[in-house]
């Protein structure tokens, strides 16, 4: 029997999650607020409220909580505080939007995505249509500016550092693989691929307590969709336009998977028949998945099946 269990929360659409050492969670909803979460009894405990969208999150090592708000921008919230920081709201003198997932380097710097220059979150299933590769990586150093990294992605989202800091990878969900940004050495600057030809559209990913590479699929890849991906790009702008409920639709799905940072995977997790789907993040601690989603207002928790 599979082991799930979903954690109500008192709004909608956690799109990402965080671990804490202590066992508890840290999510944020569609309506600003920041959660820290007890999956032992489900209490909830609202730590701020940015009055924004939050979407991506991750931690600093000084107990800070560093926030993508749809809405607002970067943002920071310090330890023991309520009220959050504003770090960046804009980029190249225009309002940072869809700022999407974030992580953060051991001397400050702060690498980040934001999935589309075109569109808001309200029409992200245009964006994909769309399939322009408006979605940018951007670096944050303590007391600069805003730098651009790349600036044609497929709906960019989860951001997570490699080993040793060398590089930086960031899914695009559009383009069903990850891409890896290199920070160091010889390639230091330049591009590559790290995962391609994903069977589903990535999302947000994290490093687990098990040191391993752990990646949302949202869903699977959809046959109608990658249809339209070849299309002329007026063609999909033209499509792009069109109402959401008439566009591809997301098939409803529990799907994660692992990697070591070699490329290799470990873990292939898919389970098609809970009342629960749209995975957006993906968070391992001691064996234990917590599952973020925007299609909801629960997080889910899995025993990582035995393999």
């Amino acid at each position: 029997m599979t082991s799930f269990r979903r954690i109500a929360l008192p709004g909608t659409a956690p799109e990402d999650v965080l671990c804490l050492d202590d066992g508890k969670v840290v999510t944020g909803l569609d309506d600003g607020r920041l959660l820290l979460v007890d999956p032992a009894d489900g209490e909830v405990t609202v730590l701020a409220d940015t009055a924004g969208h939050l979407l991506g999150l991750d931690f600093g090592d000084d107990g800070a909580i560093y926030m993508c708000d749809h809405d607002r921008g970067l943002l920071k919230l310090d330890a023991g505080e309520s009220r959050t920081v504003v770090l960046a709201d804009t980029v190249e003198g225009r309002p940072l939007r869809f700022a999407s997932n974030v992580a953060r380097a051991d001397d400050g710097t702060l690498y980040f995505s934001s999935s589309s220059q075109n569109f808001t979150i309200d029409r992200w299933r245009s964006d994909l249509i769309e399939h322009s590769g408006t979605g940018r990586l951007m670096r944050l150093v303590p007391g600069g500016e805003v730098e651009v990294l790349r600036d044609d992605l497929q709906f960019a989202n989860g951001v997570v550092l490699g080993p040793d800091e060398e590089y930086v990878l960031v899914a695009e969900t559009g383009a069903s693989r990850v891409s890896r940004y290199w920070l160091t050495g010889d390639a230091a600057g330049t591009s590559d691929v790290f995962l391609d030809a994903l069977g589903g559209y990535p999302d947000n990913m994290s490093v687990g307590s098990d040191g391993l590479l752990w990646v949302a699929l949202a869903s699977p890849r959809n046959a109608v969709l990658e249809g339209i991906f070849r299309l002329p790009s007026r063609a999909r702008k033209v499509l792009a336009r069109a109402p959401q409920n008439i566009g591809p639709a997301p098939e409803e799905v529990v799907w994660v998977q692992a990697y070591s940072f070699d490329g290799t995977l470990v873990h292939d997790v898919r389970i098609d028949d809970l009342d629960f789907g749209f995975v957006t993040a993906v968070a391992e601690n001691d064996g234990v998945l917590y599952l973020g989603t925007i299609m909801g207002s629960a997080l889910g928790v899995l025993d990582l099946p035995a393999q």
